[in-house]
């Protein structure tokens, strides 16, 4: 059951982040026409903030330059420290300055913390929406932290019933007690959006145009939402992850196999035991030994070489959403 209150103030501040990963070429080529063309991003209750999210590693098309930027918006790398002054009803959080020998991720997901957080603080934008490609057949992905984040799960509905065509599998990242990661979860609300699959460093048309119409009805949502719109209760399907497969290697850490014809481009599929996952070089077949049904996604993700990941192993649940009540009008001011 989702727990996390619902906003009860319409969502004014809004962004929109394209090349958090600087070779996933959609969130980057729409990113940069906001910049010179916004009015794309124009509602009537609100107007949506382009970002270009890692300007350093999109210049150069590489995925990064020191530090994989989604995964640096932890209190670690942040360096949150909460100051107390008496007489103010609530803490205020702020980052240590940068110093010339950080990461230029870490760097870069500070200041981000500071236009679009600080996170964990009221000051916080109310939504930030994330665009990232896979190499991955992740089809159209929605990402987001818990089930316990009621706005993302009524919009991640929203998107399901607007485009069933597109499946629209919801992935929540977060297992329990591990700190939210990413860049939205600077945010009051958030979601990303995992499109594949597309190359590192390509763009499609297809997927490209893709992901433009799913920002804009994204947008649209928040406007309906905004406008006092009611969502009612439903139950939702999701996959969380419960673990992760590395690929065979030798015992110099070389690969000695790879993801298996009947395994490639299954993301989301149900995976039994005793089903070949890999091929071995010497020919021979590597079985999934596990217990019990998993869902792979992320199979075969060219950017999880260097993690150690052929594929996260996750799990199918239902849970249920509680309703998103309209917004009550704010009262007249008095004469």
């Amino acid at each position: 059951m989702c727990s996390l209150p619902v906003p009860r103030e319409p969502l004014r501040r809004v962004a929109v982040t394209g090349g958090t990963h600087g070779n996933e070429m959609s969130g980057v080529y729409l990113a940069r026409h906001w910049l010179h063309a916004p009015a794309e991003l124009q509602r009537a209750s609100f107007s949506a903030v382009p970002v270009l999210a890692n300007p350093a590693a999109t210049s150069s098309c590489r995925r990064y330059v020191d530090h994989d930027l989604n995964r640096t918006f932890t209190s670690s790398f942040l360096k949150l420290t909460e100051t107390v002054k008496i007489g103010v009803p609530h803490s205020r959080l702020h980052s240590s300055r940068p110093t010339p020998d950080d990461p230029y991720e870490v760097t870069r997901a500070r200041e981000l913390n500071q236009l679009l957080g600080p996170k964990a603080s009221g000051r916080a934008f109310d939504f930030v929406l994330d665009l990232h490609n896979t190499t991955a057949n992740m089809g159209t992905c929605l990402i987001a932290k818990s089930s316990h984040e009621v706005f993302a799960m009524h919009l991640c509905r929203h998107l399901q019933l607007q485009y069933p065509e597109l499946s629209c599998q919801v992935f929540l990242y977060q297992r329990s007690g591990e700190e939210s990661y990413n860049l939205d979860s600077v945010a009051k609300n958030g979601l990303g959006l995992e499109l594949g699959p597309q190359p590192q460093g390509v763009l499609r048309a297809d997927i490209f145009s893709r992901m433009r119409t799913l920002v804009a009805t994204v947008l649209d949502f928040i406007e309906l939402f905004n406008q006092g719109t009611a969502f009612p209760a439903f139950e939702m399907e999701a996959y969380r992850p419960v673990g992760v497969v590395d690929f065979p290697r030798t015992e110099a850490g070389n690969l000695a196999g790879t993801v298996h014809p009947q395994l490639q481009d299954r993301d989301f599929q149900p995976l039994q035991p005793g089903a070949p996952i890999f091929q071995m070089f010497s020919g021979e077949d590597l079985l999934y030994e596990g217990e019990s049904t998993v869902y792979p996604v992320f199979i075969n993700e060219a950017a999880y070489y260097e993690k150690g990941v052929a594929f996260v192993q996750t799990e199918k649940f239902t849970f249920t959403v509680p309703a998103m009540p309209a917004l009550t009008p704010a009262p007249s001011p008095a004469s």
